[in-house]
């Protein structure tokens, strides 16, 4: 537990970090508002979550929020390291964000607005690579890994002779098999994330990492 409190704030250029991290996930809500929108498919954790908030009823931000705090409970049970304020940050903002987005946009979009495909799609990929880039400064800022990925990690360590590829890419298409047979939407968007999201993430880590010196310890 002290390791787990002190890796909170011994990271270099630690406010630098913590902007970084907070708008990196306000930015991943801001993107996944519209590619929930666009209904072609998430990342499998939003899948997930999407699908269970709606059957309970409540807005994906609350349920987000719960899940998540159940997730780093059993994280610090089975030795989770990693954890930081970034986790904390998506453990609730990127959920809220999503619902403060949505809400803005069931206000000011026309309701048919996306009943074309083309239009679908001329949203769909800026909102998709936004996530990408979003998602790769939150995980290469290095101030915390999410309850859901920390998961993986965990698993990954009992495991030692499995590629953590193989592990990430089988985590999240059981997360996709339970998150549709709760009744959520399978869309192309999911599938191709299952299989590239991860390695697309860490190409572009590495790449930030050659450029940007504040990911420097």
């Amino acid at each position: 537990m002290k390791e787990i409190i002190q890796g909170f704030y011994q990271k270099k250029h630690f406010w630098t970090r913590l902007i970084l991290v907070i708008a990196a996930v306000i930015l991943m809500g801001f993107a996944l508002s519209w590619l929930l929108l666009v209904d072609l498919g998430t990342d499998p954790c939003t899948l997930l979550n999407q699908t269970i908030s709606t059957r309970l009823g409540i807005s994906i931000g609350n349920w987000q929020a719960l899940f998540n705090t159940v997730l780093l409970i059993f994280v610090i049970i089975f030795g989770g390291r990693n954890l930081g304020f970034g986790t904390l940050a998506n453990m609730f903002l990127v959920g809220y964000s999503i619902d403060f987005f949505s809400w803005i946009w069931a206000k000011v979009l026309p309701a048919d607005l996306f009943t074309s495909m083309g239009v679908r799609i001329a949203v769909l990929i800026p909102a998709l690579i936004l996530f990408i880039l979003a998602a790769s400064f939150y995980m290469d800022v290095d101030m915390g890994t999410a309850p859901y990925d920390a998961v993986s990690f965990i698993i990954s360590t009992h495991l030692p002779n499995v590629s953590f590829r193989v592990i990430r890419i089988v985590y999240d298409f059981v997360v996709t098999a339970i998150a549709v047979l709760l009744g959520g939407k399978l869309g192309i968007v999911t599938v191709l994330m299952v299989i590239t999201l991860g390695p697309v993430i860490e190409w572009l880590g590495n790449i930030m990492k050659q450029h940007l010196n504040i990911f420097d310890d």
